[in-house]
């Protein structure tokens, strides 16, 4: 099923792209501070996640930036085809989910990193992909393009999931 095949009719041509265009900057700024909040609140994360015993199939910590980078900008920009369509009082359930998976993963980073709680972090990484598997698929209703942008996310988020585990279990 493509995009213009759903039921949610689009936002008539003839509106200004400004609002459009700012809604978009709010929400990849939203989606950032969601990653600055967590730098800050862990310090230095790359020694730390260099001095636990991992899985040998573990990234190396220079890649969480750039895949991070991309990821939260997917995130955005999925949640604003969602809204390009909708006005936000018509999506709330989506917002909901949207919202909920962004603060299970702010939550995280400092769970695991700052407070060393493995078993927590993995709680919350669970109720993180249980949001994002909502999302999607609340997405999906109003754009294949939204739901499918989040397809990369899901994924490094299960990976992420079954790394916690994996240090959780070798860490304790």
């Amino acid at each position: 099923m493509t995009d213009t095949a759903h039921r949610t009719p689009r936002r008539p041509r003839h509106a200004s792209r400004w609002p459009l265009l700012l809604l978009l900057l709010l929400l990849l700024g939203l989606c950032y501070a969601v990653a600055a909040v967590g730098a800050v609140a862990t310090g230095d994360a790359g020694s730390t996640y260099e001095s636990l015993d991992r899985p040998a199939w573990a990234p190396p910590p220079w890649l969480f930036g750039p895949v991070w980078t991309v990821l939260y900008a997917t995130i955005a920009f999925s949640f604003w085809l969602v809204l390009r369509r909708c006005p936000l009082r018509d999506v709330r359930p989506e917002a909901f989910a949207w919202s909920a998976q962004l603060a299970f993963n702010l939550a995280w980073t400092p769970l695991f990193f700052a407070a060393g709680q493995y078993g927590l972090a993995f709680l919350d990484i669970c109720f993180l992909l249980a949001a994002l598997g909502a999302t999607i698929v609340l997405f999906r209703r109003r754009s294949t393009t939204a739901s499918l942008l989040l397809a990369p996310y899901a994924l490094w988020a299960v990976y992420a999931a079954a790394l916690n585990l994996a240090i959780w279990q070798l860490n304790t």
